[in-house]
C-alpha cells in the first residue's frame, strides 16, 4: 500500500522510469512537497545509468491543476509563496539530459502547463483541456513562461496569457504545447511507441542532441526562471493576487467580476 506522504511515485522498467503525480485529491496540484518529490525522482532516474528514457505520468482525472493555492493563501502570513520552487523543478526538467515524455491524461491548468511544456515530447488526449488561468486569480505566467513561449505560436500564446480560456488536446497540438493529440484510448500505445525509439538512440548521442535543442543556454535559462520566480512572487503578493488566491480557495468570484454590471465569470482551475 502506498503512503499517503508519497506523492509522486517511481516505477523502472525496460529503462524507462515513470514518475507519476500521485496527489488526485488536490488535482496533483504544485504543492511544496509534491514539487521536492518530482525533484528527488529526476535527480534519481537521471544518476541512474540503466535509465534511457523518463515518463512524467498522473494518477486520478486531471495531470497537474497548477499551484497549490490552498498553501499559497496559508502561506502569505510568511510573506513568501511557493510558487518560487517551480523554477527549479522547471529547469531540472529542462536540463535532464535524458529524453523527458509526459503523458497527459487529462486536464492541465498554469504551472501544469509549464511542466508539459518542459518536457522534450508530450502526448496528450484530445479531451484533455488546458488553460493559462493565471490573469483570472490576479497573477501572471511568469515563472512558465520560461519554458512554455518557446512553445507555443506567439499569437495562440498572446490570445491564451490574456483570455485564459479553455482549449483542448486538438489546439494544444496546433500551436506546439504537445507534440500529439490522440484518442484517450490511444494514449498508452502512443507513449509506448515514443519510448520504443527513444531507447533506441545513443544515450550520448541523445544527451548530445538535447543539448542542441536547447535555447536559450542552460545558464541563460536559470538567469531567467530566477527573474520570472521574483515576478511571480511580487505579482502572487500584489492585492489583486491575495484577492484571487482567497477567492479560489472560498468558492467564489472575484471582486474585479463582480465589480462587472450583470458579469459573470469562473474560478482558475
Amino acid at each position: 500500500m502506498t503512503s499517503p506522504d508519497v506523492l509522486v511515485r517511481v516505477a523502472t522498467a525496460r529503462g524507462v522510469t515513470t514518475l507519476t503525480l500521485d496527489s488526485p485529491r488536490n488535482r496533483n496540484a504544485l504543492s511544496t512537497a509534491l514539487m521536492a518529490q518530482l525533484l528527488a525522482g529526476l535527480g534519481d532516474a537521471v544518476a541512474d545509468e540503466t535509465v534511457r528514457v523518463i515518463v512524467l505520468d498522473h494518477t486520478g482525472p486531471v495531470f497537474c491543476s497548477g499551484a497549490d493555492l490552498k498553501e499559497t493563501a496559508a502561506a502569505y502570513a510568511s510573506g513568501t509563496v511557493p510558487a518560487g520552487m517551480l523554477g527549479d523543478v522547471l529547469a531540472a526538467l529542462w536540463e535532464c539530459p535524458k529524453p523527458v515524455l509526459a503523458r497527459v491524461g487529462g486536464p492541465a491548468r498554469a504551472g501544469g502547463l509549464g511542466l508539459i511544456a518542459a518536457a522534450d515530447l508530450a502526448v496528450c488526449a484530445d479531451e484533455a483541456t488546458f488553460a493559462f488561468t493565471e490573469v483570472r486569480i490576479g497573477v501572471i505566467p511568469a515563472v512558465i513562461s520560461a519554458t512554455v513561449l518557446p512553445r507555443l505560436h506567439a499569437r495562440a500564446a498572446a490570445e491564451l496569457y490574456l483570455t485564459g480560456d479553455t482549449f483542448d488536446g486538438r489546439r494544444a497540438a496546433e500551436i506546439g504545447l504537445v507534440t500529439a493529440s490522440v484518442p484517450a484510448d490511444k494514449l498508452d500505445d502512443a507513449v509506448r511507441r515514443y519510448c520504443d525509439s527513444l531507447v533506441r538512440g545513443a544515450p550520448g548521442a541523445v544527451a548530445g542532441a538535447k543539448e542542441l535543442l536547447r535555447r536559450p543556454s542552460t545558464a541563460e535559462l536559470r538567469g531567467e526562471l530566477a527573474r520570472l520566480s521574483a515576478l511571480s512572487t511580487e505579482y502572487f503578493l500584489s492585492d489583486e493576487g491575495r484577492e484571487g488566491v482567497t477567492a479560489f480557495r472560498d468558492k467564489r468570484l472575484t471582486r474585479w467580476v463582480t465589480a462587472l454590471d450583470g458579469g459573470s465569470g469562473d474560478h482558475a482551475g
